[in-house]
C-alpha cells in the first residue's frame, strides 16, 4: 500500500550514503565492502568444503517446532521482518496486485507512469498527487491487524529484539511498539523534512495531517520550500540507523519471523542472510518467497531461504495470511486467549478516541458556524 510497503521503493544498496560526511562515507563504504568480500569467501569455502555446518535448532521443520523453541526459553532475541501484507486486512492495499494494488489504481492522478507518485524529482514539480493519495489512505483511519498486536505481545514477553518494517503505515507504532523498537527501513509518517537542503526543519505527524486534510500543499515555515514526510522516495536514501542497526542486531537473532513481504526489495531482502547459520527463519506469507538461486547457492551467495531441499535445517514456511498464521503460533504458545484480548481491547480504545476527536471536531465546527450565523451588534451612533 501506499502507506505500507511502499518502498518498494528503497536506493539501490550500491548507491547508498550512510552519512553526510564524505570522509566517513567512505570510510564505511570501504567497511561494507570488505565484510561483503569476506562473507562471500567464507560461504565459499563453507560450501566447497563442508565446513561451518550449523547445529540444528529446530526439532521440526514445522510451526509446531517454532513454538516449541520459542516456549524451550532458549530464544530471548527474535528479529521481525514485516512488508505490506502484514497491513491488508487493516483495509490498506498492498502495491502490486493485480487490479487491487495501489499501482493498478493511480490512473485519476494522469501519471506519466505509476511509480511517478513516489519519485522525488517527480515530487518535487508536481507534488499534488502525492499528498491527495496521501490524503485519501492517511495513517490514522486504520487499526492495526492481529499481526501487529502478536508482535506487541513479543515485545511484552521480552522477546522481541527488534521489528524490521518495509511499511510507512505507522500502525506498527499504534500498535505499541515504540522508536527503539523499530527500524522504520522505508522511512515514516510520523515526521517530515522541508525538502531545501538548506533549511531541514523538522514537523510532526499533526501539522502534516492538518495541511493535507484542508487541502494545503505543505510548505516550510520557515523557507516556504515543500515539506514532504520522512518516506523513502525512489532516488533517496534509506535511513542510516536501518545499516547501522542490521549489523549489531541480525548476529544475535534467535529466530528470524518474516512476515507479509516479497523479499524483493533489496537492501531490505538481504538482511534474511545476515543471521547466523544457525538462527532458524520463519516466513509467514501467502507464498512461499525469497528461497535461495541453486547456481549462487554452489557459488556460497548464502541467505536464501530453504524450505524443501534434502539440505533444509532451519527454514520454515507456513502458507496462509498474516494473521491466521500469527493466531495458530499464538495458539501453540498458549498465548491465543491473551492475543484475542489484547486485540479487542486495543480496538475498542481506538474507535472510544476516534468517538471522542469526532465529537470534539463536531462541537467545534457547530460552534464556528453559530458565531458566525450572528449578526454583528451596530454600533451606537455617536
Amino acid at each position: 500500500m501506499f502507506m505500507s510497503e511502499f518502498v518498494e521503493l528503497p536506493k539501490r544498496e550500491e548507491e547508498e550514503e550512510v552519512t553526510p560526511e564524505p570522509e566517513e562515507q567512505s570510510d564505511d563504504s570501504s567497511e561494507d565492502e570488505a565484510s561483503g568480500e569476506m562473507d562471500f569467501l567464507r560461504n565459499l569455502f563453507s560450501s566447497t568444503l563442508g565446513l561451518g555446518s550449523a547445529e540444528k535448532v529446530l526439532d521440526e521443520l514445522t510451526l509446531d517446532g517454532v513454538a516449541r523453541y520459542i516456549n524451550s526459553g532458549k530464544c530471548k532475541n527474535i528479529i521481525c521482518m514485516v512488508g505490506a501484507g502484514i497491513s491488508t486486512s487493516a483495509g490498506i492495499p498492498d502495491f502490486r496486485s493485480p487490479g487491487t494494488g495501489l499501482y493498478a489504481n493511480l490512473q485519476k492522478y494522469n501519471l506519466p507512469y505509476p511509480e511517478a507518485i513516489f519519485q522525488i524529482d517527480y515530487f518535487k514539480k508536481h507534488p499534488e498527487p502525492f499528498f491527495a493519495l496521501a490524503k485519501e489512505l492517511y495513517p490514522g483511519q486504520f487499526k492495526p491487524t492481529i499481526c501487529h498486536y502478536f508482535m506487541k505481545m513479543l515485545k511484552d514477553k521480552g522477546v522481541l529484539r527488534r521489528c524490521y518494517t518495509q511499511n510507512i503505515d505507522t500502525l506498527e507504532r499504534v500498535a505499541g511498539l515504540e522508536g527503539e523498537d523499530l527500524i522504520e527501513a522505508h522511512g515514516t509518517f510520523y515526521t517530515s523534512h522541508c525538502v531545501s537542503f538548506c533549511c531541514r526543519k523538522e514537523y510532526n505527524l499533526d501539522w502534516m495531517k492538518e495541511k493535507i486534510f484542508s487541502d494545503d500543499i505543505p510548505k516550510c515555515d520557515k523557507c516556504s520550500s515543500l515539506v514532504k514526510p520522512d518516506i523513502v522516495f525512489f532516488g533517496e536514501n534509506l535511513p542510516v540507523r536501518f545499516f547501522t542497526s542490521m549489523k549489531m542486531d541480525f548476529p544475535r537473532c534467535d529466530l528470524l519471523i518474516i512476515m507479509g513481504t516479497s523479499l524483493q526489495v533489496q537492501p531490505f531482502a538481504s538482511l534474511v542472510g545476515r543471521v547466523s547459520k544457525g538462527c532458524p527463519r520463519l516466513l509467514i506469507n501467502m507464498e512461499k518467497t525469497g528461497q535461495a538461486d541453486p547456481l549462487l547457492g554452489m557459488l556460497g551467495f548464502g541467505g536464501g531461504m530453504d524450505f524443501d531441499s534434502d539440505k533444509a535445517y532451519r527454514d520454515v514456511a507456513h502458507i496462509s495470511t498474516c494473521d491466521d498464521g500469527c493466531l495458530a503460533l499464538a495458539d501453540l504458545l498458549g498465548w491465543k486467549a491473551e492475543l484475542d484480548a489484547l486485540v479487542k481491547q486495543e480496538h475498542a480504545r481506538i474507535d472510544s478516541q476516534d468517538k471522542k476527536e469526532k465529537n470534539s471536531e463536531s462541537k467545534g465546527a457547530a460552534a464556528k458556524a453559530s458565531s458566525a450565523s450572528v449578526a454583528p451588534e451596530p454600533k451606537a451612533e455617536e
